[in-house]
């Protein structure tokens, strides 16, 4: 048998054979703010300005003033979708990523010569090398502080090369071999990496892979304490794919790249030095966010100087995505769902049945959890459960509870249980002055002067939908007939 070499095309080949999941177009498409502005109708989802839907992945074949270049969006845009890509139930695919973190399958260094990543060389050297020419980096919108790198999965080691991360970042192109990176505070084990980087005043070689198989920037997702410093969470997606993520070593620093990957950005994170993240704009913003909002310009990013640029010869593909999409609530909730079911399963065993980042909360902010309670002792537990979640998840805002009949991937049921299992009275928790994502525009001192010190700061909400035990048969839902062949009559 043939051992399949997994990337972002041989996923695309088997989108293609499913019905409805993926759109190609030869329609020339302008990267500035046109290309994020049509799939917002056709796929975005999430959180993204009404009118939206769910869609299809959807490839531009025809990118204005890339031309033998292509963009892929909304790959990961669908939760169904994302199961499909996975092989795997697309409801509990939480708890399946969770079992690929204990079961870890390591990354291997393949030759340049089996890494398709490296079939065409630009270095920044180069008389005319120019980032923002090279590659079709789109806009979301107008008021971007310019073309944004919204699916390049940084890779970078500690500098004794003994711990190796792999995160997610937004990345904007400043100019002709600079890019200006977001790293936020106190987040991710590239950030403790550098700050050792910049302790001897390095620079911090690092990678950024473009378009790749999409199991990759899901795994990349997790974040502490499911992966603590030192895990590479490379091992999570060689675990999904039972076969390990092929590296390469790169051309101009001292880093590996994702050698099947569709282009890789050669850099290094300058020590001690920053940037104003709209410099070329003006705008005071940066891009559209998880929750919703245009995220504000930052005006301290770090500075990173690009060395090269590969990519595969055959129509590389640039692989994007709109920030407040279904996409990124795949890339943020599925991990967040997994950590959640970890944490909890090792204090209270089998009261949570499954757990649902929504897109409400943009895979982030929000979680619905299942509880199963044995007897009229489990009573309580469902609120341990939500405290538990709290602490597997700092960024986590609303907690909803919800009993075993509940559908938690259906708003509506959700809904319908806070309005007939519920007593704002008796059923809400709040929990004030804790630390939250600063994303969130409400979470600012002037919103609320007496509990928030600093902007980042919250108050977490519990809201408790599942029944009383001891009254749980006045609350049993109309039971209908079970008909097996009901698809008989839609024939």
């Amino acid at each position: 048998m043939v051992e399949t070499k997994y990337d972002l095309r041989s996923v695309i080949e088997e989108l293609k054979a499913m019905p409805g999941q993926y759109h190609e177009t030869d329609l020339e498409i302008d990267p500035e703010a046109d290309l994020s502005g049509v799939y917002r109708y056709i796929g975005a989802g999430g959180t993204v300005k009404r009118p939206t839907q769910e869609g299809p992945a959807m490839m531009f074949n025809n990118v204005k003033g890339f031309k033998g270049s292509r963009v892929l969006i909304g790959a990961l845009a669908s939760r169904q979708r994302v199961g499909a890509i996975m092989h795997h139930d697309w409801h509990t695919l939480g708890q399946y990523l969770n079992e690929a973190v204990q079961t870890p399958i390591k990354p291997v260094i393949v030759d340049r010569k089996d890494a398709p990543a490296q079939e065409v060389v630009h270095l920044a050297t180069d008389a005319d090398f120019d980032i923002r020419k090279l590659l079709a980096a789109p806009t979301n919108t107008p008021d971007d502080a310019g073309p944004y790198i919204t699916m390049g999965v940084v890779r970078g080691s500690s500098p004794d090369n003994k711990m190796h991360d792999v995160t997610i970042h937004r990345m904007v192109l400043e100019d002709a071999d600079t890019i200006g990176m977001y790293i936020m505070p106190g987040g991710r084990h590239i950030g403790a990496f550098l700050k050792e980087y910049e302790s001897i005043d390095k620079p911090m070689p690092i990678t950024i892979n473009i378009g790749m198989d999409p199991v990759i920037p899901v795994a990349v997702t997790f974040e502490p304490p499911t992966t603590p410093l030192g895990y590479d969470e490379l091992d999570i997606a060689g675990s999904i794919r039972n076969t390990p993520v092929e590296l390469v070593k790169g051309v101009a620093v001292n880093e590996t790249g994702i050698a099947r990957a569709e282009w890789i950005i050669e850099a290094e994170i300058m020590p001690n030095t920053s940037m104003q993240e709209d410099i070329n704009t003006n705008s005071g913003f940066a891009m559209p966010e998880f929750p919703g909002y245009n995220g504000t310009a930052n005006p301290a990013v770090h500075v990173v100087k690009i060395k090269a640029v590969t990519h595969r010869q055959d129509n590389p593909i640039v692989q994007t995505t709109i920030g407040p999409s279904e996409e990124h609530v795949s890339m943020a909730g599925i991990p967040t769902e997994a950590s959640i079911m970890s944490l909890v399963e090792r204090a209270i065993p089998g009261k949570v049945k499954n757990v649902y980042n929504p897109p409400a909360g943009g895979g982030k902010l929000m979680t619905i959890m299942q509880i199963h309670k044995d007897d009229i002792n489990d009573e309580g537990i469902q609120r341990q459960a939500a405290l538990l979640a709290f602490s597997a998840f700092k960024e986590l805002k609303t907690v909803i509870l919800v009993d075993e009949d509940v559908d938690i991937f259906d708003m509506n049921d959700v809904m319908w249980t806070l309005n007939t299992r519920f007593q704002a009275d008796k059923d809400i928790m709040v929990l004030e002055g804790l630390r939250n994502h600063p994303l969130d525009p409400s979470e600012r001192p002037e919103y609320d002067p007496a509990r928030i010190r600093q902007r980042g700061m919250s108050s977490k909400l519990v809201l408790d939908g599942t029944f009383p035990y001891d009254m749980k048969d006045q609350f049993v839902r109309a039971p209908f007939k079970e008909m097996p062949n009901w698809r008989d009559y839609l024939k």
